[in-house]
């Protein structure tokens, strides 16, 4: 029997992560992390304690059994551990490159509270690529039932819910209005940090599940969810079309011509290739001294992009200190190796132009941080007499996303305040039989805690349909007679099939 590890007997340091040197990764589009080794993978997988309270898997939007999959690599079980992983979530390789682990399940990791906790996303990705590398598959038995199920957008939370419900043996069409399914994973993470080919590789995954994608189709003006649900036939639709329309300050100049939106410039970037360009003619125009506003994930992209595409100048403008960003750490770090030029506790105040009416300058003020506001975070406050100006030619807007109001004016949906969808704890929408989940009713998340939103409306649209729910197989049995119909549970409806004479009465 194996001894049992502790905090003293595993490698002490966190295996590190080969990378391209900044020097060299600034000049193309090729993942800056490259991946563990597989002498990587097994020495890290040493460092987990396989808890047995595991802590990591409450922090895990869908919940995957993290020291389960851990064990499998450290036993040199990989297909096994994808086995595992896929349980619960079909995008390893995606999930274990964009994914905040160190405010998920790393952050409650059990080694973090002495070490450095378990590289638990490099280990994803390490068996994702490796399933991807080697044509791995997890395709479970599939009883087709009479369900047409419709899912608007392919991003994260789309995915994961038109994959629950094609394994639940619907008939599952997925509607994107780009013209390439995956949604934010395409149009808005560049490919130094989530290449396009994993993203392929395992939408083709979903494709083997029988899910049929529909793209080049916008839902809303081709048609309405309300015909979905009516003369299209579909018993149940899930709406996860994601957050992605841009926000501005309302400073004067942003009607200058070069100045966009983070998600403009990424899409045009990323998913039309502009980078490419003359070999794609999408119109692109980069700056040479670029100022992008703002400091999530999204901000560290956009000022990246601009590096490889040809700037020679490209500054980070944040109102906040580097403590308050809310980019992953790593991001910033590599943003910063990269040569970006931080300019903390600066807000924006206006935008200035040329003869051509085309931005030359942003003029600023230096904050300082005071109370805290209703985020939790100190609020900024300007210092009087601070004023000065950041020469640019290219400003770039990435301060965070609204809900795009297509679906709520062209819908009866019920919208929250804020614009966004309304649901119930379900996540079932004013509309019976549409559901909804990710960004489009919580505002702007991660991608695995959209996901996770899928997989719960997956769950409710099950219940809906009357589909046993795999995940809740063993029920206590109704008391009351009422909730029993032939001797078979009400909830059960559409799970027993009953063939009843033609000539029955």
């Amino acid at each position: 029997m194996a001894k049992r590890k502790t905090i003293r007997t595993i490698p002490q340091a966190r295996t590190p992560m080969p990378e391209q040197a900044p020097e060299i990764r600034i000049t193309n589009f090729e993942e800056v992390a490259c991946g563990y080794r597989l002498e990587d993978a097994l020495l890290e997988a040493e460092r987990c304690l396989d808890c047995p309270d595991q802590p990591c898997v409450r922090g895990c939007p869908v919940g995957i059994d993290i020291p389960g999959f851990i064990r499998k690599i450290a036993e040199k079980n990989f297909h096994g551990a994808y086995d595992v992983i896929t349980d619960t979530n079909l995008l390893p390789s995606v999930c274990g490159r964009v994914c905040p682990q160190e405010s998920q399940c790393e952050g409650v990791c059990t080694v973090g509270e002495r070490l450095e906790p378990v590289a638990i996303g490099r280990l994803e990705r390490f068996i994702g690529d490796r399933a991807i590398a080697e044509g791995w598959t997890n395709l479970p038995y599939i009883e087709r039932n009479r369900h047409k199920v419709g899912v608007v957008g392919s991003g994260p939370a789309g995915m994961a819910c038109a994959a629950d419900m094609a394994k639940a043996g619907c008939e599952v069409t997925v509607f994107e209005a780009f013209q390439e399914p995956g949604g934010v994973l395409k149009y808005g993470i560049p490919d130094f940090r989530l290449p396009n080919s994993v993203v392929d590789a395992e939408i083709e995954k979903l494709r083997q599940l029988g899910i049929r994608f529909e793209c080049n189709t916008l839902v809303g003006r081709l048609f309405t969810l309300e015909q979905m649900m009516g003369e299209m036939g579909f018993s149940a639709v899930f709406v996860g079309t994601g957050a992605g329309y841009p926000s501005f300050m309302g400073i004067p100049g942003e009607s200058l011509g070069g100045v966009l939106s983070a998600n403009e410039w990424l899409t045009r970037c990323n998913l039309m290739h502009g980078r490419d360009f003359p070999a794609y003619d999408t119109p692109l125009q980069p700056g040479k001294h670029v100022a992008v506003i703002g400091a999530g994930n999204t901000a560290m992209d956009a000022m990246r992009v601009a590096l490889r595409v040809g700037a020679e100048k490209v500054t980070c403008v944040y109102r906040r200190s580097a403590a308050e960003a809310p980019a992953r750490a790593e991001e910033i770090h590599h943003a910063q190796q990269e040569g970006i030029d931080f300019q903390w506790l600066t807000s924006p105040v206006e935008l200035i132009g040329d003869e051509q009416h085309r931005v030359r300058a942003m003029r600023c003020e230096r904050m300082e941080l005071g109370e805290p506001d209703a985020s939790g975070r100190r609020r900024p406050v300007p210092v009087a007499g601070s004023a000065f100006e950041i020469e640019c030619d290219m400003v770039v807007f990435a301060i965070g996303t609204n809900a795009n109001p297509i679906l709520g004016q062209t819908s009866g949906l019920k919208l929250d305040k804020r614009g966004y969808i309304w649901t119930d704890d379900t996540l079932a929408t004013s509309i019976a039989g549409v559901f909804a989940g990710g960004d489009i009713v919580t505002g702007a998340a991660t991608v695995i805690q959209a996901m996770g939103a899928g997989r719960r409306a997956a769950r409710a649209m099950k219940a809906y349909l009357g589909l046993r729910d795999t995940d809740a197989v063993y029920l206590a049995a109704p008391t009351d007679p009422a909730e029993r119909l032939f001797g078979i549970p009400r909830r059960e409806r559409g799970f027993a099939r009953v063939h009843l004479p033609e000539t029955a009465s």
